[in-house]
């Protein structure tokens, strides 16, 4: 069944994990997608296969006639890049910025937007490929209600949830406040697993105890499930956690324990795992 963006242009630029999956569900709900890539071989494999999605090689290319411009980039310094060749060409169409930069960074782009006379939201998004595959994302929305109500059937098809959270850069200080519970609660579940360890406890009847009760968590069983196997496929790769701590704190530290996991994360990238699941935090020493 076409969604509410079916007939719309979309233009998604970015195709790495989260993009490629925005792009497949809007295609698939009826949107004329054009997706580009810096790396163009990835914007192409994305959108093979893909219904209503086109690689394009040129990112004015992608924008050109579109209603709504997604960038689902890696950080602030990629998107501004693009931003500067882009919005020129935006004319009319509402700029989501959708990449995970940190309030500073996004205060910045919102500040180009404005001297471009580009109507833009500050849109992060809670959720990873799963949820933009199956249109269940949260959007943390931050900009004009009225810009937000012309990019709404859009945000809607990929998301479950719109909450409009401000109207500067409140959507990028929420994102990385959420991201850092997200890795908090990881370190939390593989101490925890390590401690009925030492208990001798088998740490399956942790996960057995937690699962279905009050104290329940999705989020953190399917990491659990993660830590037991020893396999860490990316769902949230442990350098972009790290990314997004150090952007929470900014030129400061973290409150508490975040900063004793930040420095646990930084022993990722160089012992070789930091492309792999934050999950990882299992198999990684205290900072």
């Amino acid at each position: 069944m076409a969604g509410s963006s079916a007939g719309r242009r979309v233009a998604v630029l970015g195709a790495g994990l989260l993009g490629a999956a925005m792009a497949a569900r809007l295609g698939e709900q009826g949107a004329d997608v054009r997706l580009w890539n810096r790396t163009a071989t990835r914007a192409q494999e994305a959108a093979d296969g893909a219904d209503g999605v086109t690689a394009v090689e040129r990112a004015e290319d992608a924008v050109a006639g579109a209603e709504v411009v997604l960038t689902v980039l890696r950080d602030g310094d990629a998107v501004l890049e693009v931003a500067r060749a882009v919005l020129p060409s935006l004319g009319d169409a509402v700029w989501v910025q959708a990449s995970t930069v940190g309030p500073v960074a996004a205060g910045h782009l919102r500040a180009l937007a404005a001297e471009a006379g580009v109507a833009d939201l500050d849109a992060p998004v809670s959720g990873s490929t799963a949820p933009a595959r199956q249109g269940a994302l949260t959007w943390l929305v931050a900009g004009d209600a009225a810009v937000l109500d012309r990019a709404r059937p859009v945000l809607d098809d990929l998301g479950s949830r719109v909450l409009h959270v401000g109207e500067r850069v409140e959507g990028s200080a929420l994102k990385v406040v959420v991201n850092a519970w997200m890795t908090a609660a990881t370190a939390a579940m593989a101490d925890s697993l390590a401690l009925a360890e030492q208990l001798g406890v088998e740490p399956g009847a942790l996960r057995e105890v937690l699962d279905g009760g009050p104290l329940g968590m999705p989020y953190a069983l399917g990491k659990a499930a993660m830590m037991a196997e020893g396999r860490y496929p990316a769902g949230f790769p442990a350098e972009l956690a790290l990314k997004d701590l150090d952007l929470a704190a900014g030129d400061g530290t973290l409150p508490g324990s975040l900063e004793a996991v930040r420095a646990r994360l930084r022993q990722a990238g160089p012992a070789g795992r930091g492309r792999e699941d934050v999950a990882v935090l299992a198999e990684l020493p205290p900072g």
